[in-house]
């Protein structure tokens, strides 16, 4: 990588003088001020902390010791860059989820596809620019179960002189949910992996970190969100959980989504989210009920059958500070919100149906590559001599289109596309289904249980306008799959149950204001179907956020080949890249 010197140089075809390189400095200063951006640069030290919950203290990795960790907050158009320094003992990276990355895949952080991993002792800094974003997003470890602990919010809000589509609000506060293991999360999934048994469940959801009023030893730290009648304040939920959808409501109060992972929506009044792992969502509250206290609730939303989940409910409060003598204070209980029943398939399914975008839009056409991906369970058979836990001594797998993702280990998917390294993936991930059948029947043949592992890319021409179906089995169980994709937004057209019918499902297709979104629930026993221009050139991984699910292969990428001229094309990579 060049050096700011060496750009200078080169720009001022060899000015010697300091002043001179004064004189450049400055003016780089004053475009970037004129342009009304920023460059921001922050440290992430990848540490391990004691942090006590559920009356037990664990040592678990977080960066700079908190949990979450740091909000990074943005305007649109910013540069921001991040020195990542591990001094944990697990390899890590950091992804920057829903940031486009334009050309600048290896800033985007899925370990062996986009780099290789941050070793113990080392570092690597991530840079990257926020074009065409505003709204929520967040940060976390995209290395083995790491994310539990390793996460946080980045806010991206507009340009100077630029106000959001809604009057602005009072008060901003991130709330993030997540999932707490009493015990090393780490530890679960290896387990997992060594027997092919489904990991142990999490104990405890929380928000901003805390589990709240309902858990053991927990009341002391609830989050509390203080605020004052009559304001309105801007929440902005991020589902952080590893491996659960939630419902999330607000005693007494309605909520107005107006973003979606860092795409404004038309205003959508409801009284219960339904945010999956992986998404968020912003809502605006106006605080117009009687000065007391009210809980944020979250619980499960749950499609398997026959399986085990976390049932317990996390709580934050909100605290109305009405400046007046009466102190309702702690004795008094706060109310709490009606929560839909966890397999409320109907509810949840309202909910995404409000989301739309707030104008018309040009989806793009027409489709140059017609997709149709399944997503689902499997089954892998147990080695001769060993025991498995997995059903009927088998290991729990997972895949698309009956290909189970398997991760190379001694190099990036980015680095062996850039440098034309054999051996490592192919190209040939199939378009449909291998074989076709009846993807949502009570009882697929156990003949197509059992998928092939193997590293399978699909290519993409730069520019070429890309539909995918993605359709839920029953393998094993029918399943709400939040499936993600780098690098990319998408319009979601479309979503229904059953099997996907492309006669008769078409006419429901959305061309006015659909959704734009990062990440996808795809109906349990149903489908979606999304759209996008394939105009960012690298190669992007497209996954189920559910992390049981990625760890068993849920998983394919793309390989976007460059288009034409530098602003079409993958930036070199930078030269502190971690090597594997």
């Amino acid at each position: 990588m060049r050096t700011a010197a060496h750009v200078a140089n080169t720009f001022s075809l060899g000015m010697a003088s300091s002043s001179s390189r004064l004189l450049f400095f400055l003016a780089c200063s004053v475009f970037a001020l004129l342009a009304g951006a920023e460059v921001h640069h922050h440290e992430f030290i990848v540490q391990e902390t004691p942090v006590k919950r559920l009356c037990n203290t664990h040592k678990v990795i977080t960066v700079n010791g908190q949990l979450p960790g740091p909000t990074l907050e943005v305007r649109e158009g910013d540069t921001v860059v991040i020195n990542v320094v591990n001094h944990a003992q697990y390899n890590v990276t950091i992804h920057w989820h829903g940031i486009r990355q334009f050309r600048t895949g290896w800033a985007d952080g899925p370990e062996f596809v986009t780099q290789c991993p941050i070793k113990p002792g080392g570092s690597y800094r991530y840079r990257f620019t926020i074009e065409g974003q505003e709204g929520t997003l967040w940060w976390h470890a995209h290395s083995s179960w790491l994310r539990a602990t390793v996460y946080g919010a980045l806010i991206i809000r507009p340009r100077e002189n630029k106000t959001y589509p809604f009057e602005k609000p009072a008060t901003e506060v991130p709330l993030l949910l997540g999932e707490w293991w009493d015990a090393d999360p780490i530890q679960v999934i290896r387990e997992a992996q060594r027997t092919g048994a489904a990991p142990n469940i999490s104990d405890a959801f929380t928000i901003n970190g805390q589990p709240g009023d309902l858990y053991n030893c927990s009341k002391q730290e609830t989050t509390a969100v203080p605020v004052k009648p009559g304001e309105t304040a801007l929440l902005r939920f991020i589902n952080a959980a590893l491996n659960q959808e939630l419902f999330v409501s607000i005693a007494q109060h309605r909520m107005t989504v107006v973003g979606v992972d860092a795409s404004y929506t038309k205003p959508y009044t409801t009284s219960v989210l339904m945010i999956a792992p992986g998404q968020t969502t912003d809502v605006l509250v106006t605080m117009d009920q009687a000065p007391t206290r009210y809980y944020i609730a979250a619980r499960a939303y749950d499609t398997v059958q026959n399986a085990a989940f976390d049932n317990t409910t996390t709580t934050a409060v909100i605290e109305y500070d009405c400046g007046c003598a009466t102190d309702f204070g702690p004795s008094i209980p706060p109310a709490f919100p009606a929560l839909p029943a966890f397999n409320d398939t109907k509810t949840a399914t309202a909910f995404a149906a409000g989301i739309k975008s707030p104008h018309e839009v040009k989806v793009p056409g027409p489709v140059d590559e017609n997709l149709f991906f399944t997503v689902g369970l499997g089954l892998f058979n147990c080695e001769p001599g060993q025991q498995c836990g997995g059903p009927n001594n088998t290991r729990f797998t997972a895949s698309m289109n009956n290909i189970s993702f398997v991760f190379p280990q001694t190099t990036s998917l980015l680095h062996a596309h850039y440098y034309g390294i054999p051996g490592v993936f192919t190209t040939d991930f199939p378009a449909y289904p291998p074989v076709q059948f009846d993807y949502t029947a009570q009882n697929v043949p156990r003949a197509l249980w059992q998928p092939v592992p193997a590293t399978k890319l699909y290519k993409l021409k730069f520019g070429s306008v890309v539909q995918i179906v993605l359709q839920d089995t029953s393998i094993v169980s029918p399943e709400n799959h939040p499936i993600h994709i780098h690098g990319y937004d998408f319009y979601i057209l479309a979503e229904g149950f059953g099997n996907f019918d492309a006669k008769k499902d078409a006419e429901k297709f959305n061309y006015v204001d659909p959704p734009q979104r990062n990440t996808v629930a795809v109906p349990v026993n149903g489908w979606a179907v999304i759209r996008f221009v394939a105009d960012n050139p690298g190669v992007w991984l497209m996954h189920c956020h559910l992390d049981v699910h990625i760890t068993w292969g849920l998983a394919m990428a793309f390989l976007v080949e460059d288009g034409y001229g530098k602003l079409e094309t993958l930036e070199a990579p930078p030269v502190d890249l971690p090597m594997c």
